[in-house]
């Protein structure tokens, strides 16, 4: 009797996460729109649908109103997880990657474009591969939240001496120097996971430029917080 009643539990538990796998996999091919395409979206969904499972698992309704208001951000941060897992950022990438930004800043006001991973190379005196490498895993670390990008680098010791209400009020500060549609780019990327394309359809603004402003916003956070 007692197995019986256990093992009709687990149905449930296992039914009630079936339910919602179409919305993890939504989820999957919403970030992966997001990611390079060395980033498989089978892996991702795999993540999601593993974490969602274990949540279904330990469900109680009476604790909370919504399963998927439960476990949404779960599954999210899941395969936010799986992302940092993959050590894309390496130290000597981390490197890399300010150089090949600061390279690509000085091409785009020569040129107005920015350069291929050839020239890149060429600017830089490395390997086409290593700039390949070093720029997928930028690409990468664009989706994580921006606390975790802050921490990349030498800025990381600077950030843990903050509490987190005080860096809220540093990004607000510095997102008021910039004007509504500039700040609508990171509203749109962070908070409503939009992709680069759909946010410059919004907005009639150039990819290139949204990754401009982007990475000149994470630039002066970090001025901000004396890293």
């Amino acid at each position: 009797m007692k197995n019986g009643y256990l093992e009709d539990i687990k149905h449930q538990e296992d039914e009630l996460a079936i339910q919602y796998l179409p919305a993890v996999k939504a989820m999957a091919f919403r970030l992966k729109e997001r990611l390079p395409s060395s980033v498989d979206f089978m892996d991702l969904a795999a993540i999601g649908t593993e974490e969602l499972i274990k949540l279904a698992r330990r469900y109680n309704e009476t604790l909370n109103d919504s399963f998927w208001g439960y476990a949404k951000k779960r599954v999210y941060g899941a395969m936010l997880d799986y992302l940092r897992s993959l050590d894309v950022v390496s130290r000597s990438n981390r490197k890399l990657i300010k150089l090949i930004e600061h390279a690509i800043e000085e091409y785009r006001t020569l040129h107005d474009e920015e350069p291929s991973d050839e020239e890149l190379a060429e600017m830089l005196h490395e390997e086409v591969e290593k700039i390949r490498e070093a720029r997928v895993a930028s690409s990468i670390y664009t989706v994580m939240p921006l606390s975790d990008q802050l921490h990349v680098g030498d800025e990381g010791a600077a950030l843990a001496t903050i509490e987190r209400e005080e860096l809220i009020e540093v990004i607000k500060d510095v997102l008021s120097h910039y004007d509504e549609r500039e700040q609508l780019i990171i509203q749109f990327y962070y908070f409503e996971e939009l992709t680069l394309k759909e946010i410059s359809e919004l907005l009639h603004i150039t990819e290139s430029r949204i990754s401009q402003i982007h990475k000149s916003v994470l630039h002066k956070i970090r001025e901000s917080i004396g890293a």
